[in-house]
């Protein structure tokens, strides 16, 4: 009984000095708890049953210095569709002191894929604590250069934010810039697709298209937008346009390979069409191919075969002459979202959280060299080549985050934030790349070499 009841005192003891340490008010009957609403400056009670002051004690990184700690950043009240950078989005957030480990093997090959086999938790980048403030980007956070979140819409180094093209009102589903063209296309969920002007980043017209827009794809002349039930395909050069009949609900992805435009559809199927000079409509809907029971989300086309990725958490491999299919993975546990061929690789990503990389054995048959885990579902895959021709693969999660990993290492190079999760990324020339969010905002984004060799030559 002596003993609980010293417990007791100490604890109590303990209490009264904590509450002294963070300053309650006098007469107040402190909780030892700091009002969440008072640190945003929003509270109105008094007395409040929180304590209203700010610790002796607050958090710092110890990862940035005083003069490193990352500034307050632009908002989106900021004047938009300038395809230059300012100097607050050009401010590239450095954490030099980061180490990370890496894949045993070649530094700037894909070789040290091969087998490996285990999952990506022994080799996984470490975790940084950087994350941005959500405050921030509402524009309500008070703290300004204390706050101890990010104020930016991106940190890493070695790539810089161009622009921010805002204009559609949901969620941007595809992003084409045709070879050649001074004109970006985009569209959106919100039934319209947005023509910009490259050099001057302004939206230069919107086509209304009454529905939502699934995806959308550029080849040669031809944009491709896909919507329920229809394709509609525009020639950019003379103006012809056409529509598409045969999917059936959403059109999700679209591809063109063998002189065929292939389509992933709502109800399972992948439709191909034929170029044909013998009719008025130059697309000819030649077969459907059947496998997948749930909708297809992503193809990919590398050598001679079609990989598509659907809802039914398979990836199915098609001859793209025989157009039948010829092998089914299924190593994901959730959605196959995105499906990316580089060199002698496949790498898929699911909402499972894992990216796995795929390579063929000696029997010809794909299976898995390498798992890379996440901490959310993972959306989109693209790969690019920076100026120094280093492989990065940017990889956009659920969390509403875009990762730019070296490869074969997955080293973490920079990260990119959003106010909603990042659905469409498209490369484009010249170390330039696109992104487009839930909240329907294009992003342009500018690659190069990174400045310092620190991240390649730090390990564990």
């Amino acid at each position: 009984m002596d003993v609980k009841a010293s417990r007791r005192f100490t604890d109590n003891k303990r209490e009264q000095s904590v509450l002294n340490r963070v300053g309650a008010r006098g007469g107040q009957r402190g909780t030892g708890n700091i009002c969440y609403y008072y640190t945003v400056g929003t509270c109105n009670r008094n007395p409040c049953k929180f304590v209203h002051a700010e610790p002796q004690f607050p958090y710092v990184n110890p990862r940035f210095s005083k003069q490193d700690r990352p500034r307050k950043g632009p908002s989106h009240n900021t004047p938009k569709n300038v395809w230059v950078s300012s100097e607050a989005e050009d401010r590239i957030t450095r954490d030099r002191s980061r180490k990370t480990p890496k894949i045993n093997g070649a530094k700037n090959s894909m070789a040290s894929f091969t087998g490996s086999g285990e999952s990506g938790d022994k080799i996984s980048t470490q975790k940084t604590p950087e994350k941005i403030c959500d405050f921030w980007v509402l524009g309500d956070c008070v703290k300004g250069d204390n706050c101890r979140f990010l104020h930016s819409w991106f940190r890493g180094d070695g790539f810089t934010m161009m622009a921010k093209l805002d204009g559609h009102k949901k969620a941007v589903s595809g992003i084409a810039l045709p070879l050649g063209s001074d004109k970006l296309y985009s569209s959106s969920r919100d039934g319209t697709t947005g023509v910009w002007d490259c050099h001057t980043g302004q939206c230069a017209s919107v086509i209304n298209l009454g529905a939502e827009v699934g995806s959308l794809i550029c080849e040669g002349p031809w944009v491709f937008v896909g919507m329920p039930n229809v394709i509609k395909a525009w020639n950019i050069e003379s103006s012809a346009d056409f529509s598409l009949d045969g999917p059936v609900g959403q059109v999700y992805s679209m591809i063109v390979a063998n002189e065929m435009l292939l389509a992933g559809a709502q109800d399972g199927d992948i439709l191909a069409w034929k170029g044909s000079s013998e009719t008025s409509n130059p697309f000819q809907l030649a077969v459907s191919m059947k496998g997948h029971i749930r909708p297809v989300i992503c193809l990919a086309v590398g050598g001679n075969r079609l990989y598509s990725g659907s809802m039914d958490n398979t990836i199915r491999v098609w001859d793209l002459e025989t157009l039948r299919s010829v092998m089914t993975l299924e190593a994901h546990t959730d959605a196959v979202m995105s499906l990316l061929c580089w060199d002698q690789y496949l790498l898929s990503c699911s909402l499972d959280q894992t990216i796995k990389v795929w390579v063929a054995n000696e029997g010809g048959n794909l299976e898995v060299a390498y798992t890379h885990n996440e901490e959310h579902g993972v959306l989109q895959l693209q790969g690019m080549n920076d100026a120094e021709f280093k492989p990065v693969l940017l990889c956009a999660c659920n969390d509403n985050s875009v990762h730019l990993y070296e490869l074969p290492s997955f080293i973490e190079r920079g990260r990119i934030f959003s106010k909603c999760e990042v659905r469409a990324i498209h490369i484009g020339p010249d170390g330039l790349f696109f992104t487009g969010d839930g909240t329907g905002m294009l992003s342009v984004w500018k690659l190069s070499a990174k400045p310092s060799a620190e991240a390649s030559q730090t390990s564990i």
